[in-house]
Order: C-alpha cells, then sequence, then structure tokens
C-alpha cells in the first residue's frame, strides 16, 4: 500500500488574479520511502505539503493517505485522518511550553481516545527511539533546539503515522545539530518509518532517498524516474 498519493491535483488560491500553486501534479509515495521536496520559493512545496497533510483541500484532483481517498470528507471525518495517519515535524517545533517532554510527545495521541496512563507510556516509548528519554521531565525552555526538534519527532511518531511529514525540519538548527536530526530521521526510516521532507536545504535533500524538484507548482524532476 503506498503511503500518500496526489492524483492530477491541482490547487488554485482566489485573488486578482488567482493563483495557482499546483497544476495538475501526480505523486505517490511509497510506504517506506525517505523522500525530499525541493524547489524555490513559489514552487508549490507548501501547498503540497498542506495538501498532503490535508490541511487545506485540492481545487481538484484527489489525495489518498494510506489507501484512504480524502475528498468530500467533513471536516471532522479529516481530522480523524490526520490523527491516524500522519505525522508533523515543523521548523519551529511547536511545543507547548508548560509542558515537559514526555506530556508534549502524549499530545500526540490526544485524538486517539486512550487514556492518559498510555499516552504518557507510548511517548517514554518514542522518546527512547530518538534517544530523548533521559530529558523526559524537562520543558522545552530547559532542552536545545535540537532536543525540541526531537521531542517533536517523537510526537509525530508516536501514532504509528503511515507517514511524517516534514516541514523544513533542519531550519532552526546549528549545521551539527542539522546533521544529528537527519540522522535521526534516516535512521527511523531505516526502521520502516514513511518520511517526506520539504525543504531548500540541499544537504537535506542529499540524505534523501528520493528527491523530487517542484517548479511553477509542477514536477520538474523525479530522482525515482531519472
Amino acid at each position: 500500500m503506498n503511503a500518500l498519493e496526489l492524483d492530477k491535483v491541482t490547487k488554485i488560491h482566489p485573488g486578482t488574479p488567482p493563483v495557482v500553486a499546483l497544476k495538475s501534479l501526480t505523486l505517490t509515495v511509497a510506504t517506506g520511502e525517505f523522500t525530499s521536496v525541493v524547489g524555490p520559493s513559489g514552487s508549490g512545496k507548501s501547498t503540497l505539503l498542506a495538501l498532503a497533510g490535508t490541511l487545506e483541500r485540492p481545487t481538484s484532483g484527489a489525495v489518498r493517505i494510506a489507501g484512504k481517498t480524502t475528498e468530500g470528507l467533513a471536516d471532522t471525518d479529516l481530522s480523524c485522518i490526520r490523527a491516524a495517519s500522519i505525522g508533523f515535524v515543523f521548523q519551529n517545533f511547536f511545543l507547548l511550553p508548560a509542558l515537559t517532554a514526555l506530556d508534549n510527545v502524549a499530545t500526540g495521541l490526544l485524538y486517539r481516545g486512550r487514556p492518559a496512563v498510555e499516552r504518557r507510556a507510548a511517548a517514554v516509548t518514542a522518546l527512547e527511539r530518538v534517544g530523548l528519554d533521559h530529558r523526559a521531565n524537562h520543558r522545552p525552555a530547559q532542552l536545545s533546539g535540537g532536543e525540541c526538534q526531537r521531542v517533536a519527532i517523537a510526537r509525530a511518531l508516536i501514532g504509528e503515522p503511515a507517514v511524517i511529514l516534514a516541514d523544513e525540519p533542519t531550519g532552526s538548527l546549528d549545521t551539527a545539530t542539522g546533521a544529528a536530526i537527519l540522522s535521526i530521521l534516516a535512521d527511523l526510516n531505516g526502521r520502516g518509518v514513511t518520511i517526506l521532507v520539504v525543504t531548500h536545504n540541499p544537504d537535506v535533500a542529499m540524505a534523501t532517498r528520493r528527491t523530487i524538484r517542484l517548479r511553477d507548482g509542477q514536477i520538474e524532476h523525479d530522482s525515482e524516474a531519472a
């Protein structure tokens, strides 16, 4: 089963004139892939990520997550798909400052209906997977940028999603710390986690197994097809 499919997806943002962000774009990410999406500003990278994460709806075309078609679903149903099948990692972490690392990770299961004790136990396991279980009781202000990003990755992992969508995951980090985060993502992918990264950083793109380059809302190059 494919983790993610975009089938002839077009996205037009209203305005005068309207902005065509994606043009009949077709993309398949198979389960277990580690893929990067690159391209200049305005190429459609952010829109692709938003559509893949069901945060926006396409103007036309279809988006499927782990084989499930999202077309025509109500917002509540889309929220269920996001909670069950998608993990998000953002450049700025978006951790809750009042919560410990453990409790921040546990929020990744808030919409699964699981008891708090189960959420916390799963959070311990997720922190272990990113090598941060020893910092479980520290709050974000007590953590380095790299540690905060590892917490964010653990939060994305906790629900065993079909795909992790990462938006510039090293963008707020220095070179050495960014390389460490890339190593963690590569290790997770080696253990079967499907990852799609949107980035401007050529080092990030080189670390992935497949690179897709966008320009003007279309795929200009796909290394898998090269």
